[in-house]
């Protein structure tokens, strides 16, 4: 068995549910799967003294999930005052609306589209909730309208897909650009290097307990599927499907969909930069 030290962003073992930072608790949704991992994490965020929480990612909709993610805040003495959401995949925001149904709360997200209420998220919001302290940085790559939340008390960053506690994210190309995404990264390696924060609370998967070895890990995965897929073009395979057969073929068949949109992504990249 590999030491969870060994690996890419030291990811903790254990049960996925439950605390992982003084302000932050895991109500782990019930929709495993091959893209969703373990589930949808949905993050109760909140001061330890503080009777107010701000809830990111909802999840599915799924209304035993969401009725549990309420439950779990009351039960610790808390009242949702507001939803956040770190994008617009259905497997984190699906069930937005009901949950608001379920607080009285307001959603705020990065597109208008899936906001209830005045008030979105913008790069460089600073979110506060009860004396909790989030700080909207600015996320596109995997979407157009990623987001990620600082929570500097804790030293930490809540990455929706933009980065996993397990294996790496898809840049769902055409929304996703990789170009953006590279970006993205190097902006979180810089929170990692310049502002203390070291602990991941990822969208799905466990918390990793090495933010600035994940943000590396996945620069690094970026550079090498950017260097394959280059030479696979060069070799003569032309179209996505037949560069994902070639250079993801050690990858498990169901993800291949998902793959190829990562592909589309490093080929409009490397032809943007006239590299094929």
């Amino acid at each position: 068995m590999t030491d969870a030290t060994a690996l890419p962003g030291q990811p903790r073992g254990g049960v996925l549910s439950g605390p992982a930072t003084a302000r932050a608790v895991n109500v782990l949704a019930p929709n495993a799967s091959a893209m969703t991992l373990d589930g949808t994490n949905t993050w109760i965020l909140s001061e330890p003294d503080s009777g107010l929480a701000v809830v990111v990612d909802p999840g599915p909709l799924d209304d035993g999930h969401l009725r549990h993610v309420v439950g779990t805040a009351e039960q610790a003495g808390k009242r949702v005052a507001l939803t956040l959401l770190t994008h617009g995949h259905p497997d984190h925001a699906e069930g937005a609306a009901r949950f608001a149904e379920l607080t009285g709360t307001k959603v705020r997200a990065l597109d208008p589209a899936l906001r209830l209420g005045d008030e979105g998220l913008a790069a460089g919001d600073v979110v506060t909730v009860g004396g909790l302290e989030l700080r909207v940085v600015p996320a596109p790559g995997h979407t157009a309208d990623s987001l990620c939340f600082h929570l500097p008390a804790d030293r930490a960053i809540l990455t929706g897909d933009t980065v996993l506690g397990r294996g790496t994210t898809v840049v769902a190309h055409p929304d996703g650009r990789l170009g953006d995404y590279l970006d993205t990264l190097r902006r979180l390696r810089s929170l990692t290097v310049d502002d203390g924060v070291h602990t991941v609370l990822p969208g799905h998967g466990p918390v990793l307990d090495d933010a600035q070895g994940a943000v590396e890990y996945y620069l690094a995965h970026r550079a090498h599927r950017l260097a394959q897929v280059e030479t696979a073009v060069e070799d003569g395979h032309r179209t996505p499907s037949e560069v994902v057969a070639h250079v993801y073929a050690d990858v498990d068949r169901s993800l291949w969909p998902a793959a190829e949109l990562s592909v589309r992504a490093q080929l409009e990249y490397l032809t943007e930069h006239g590299l094929v």
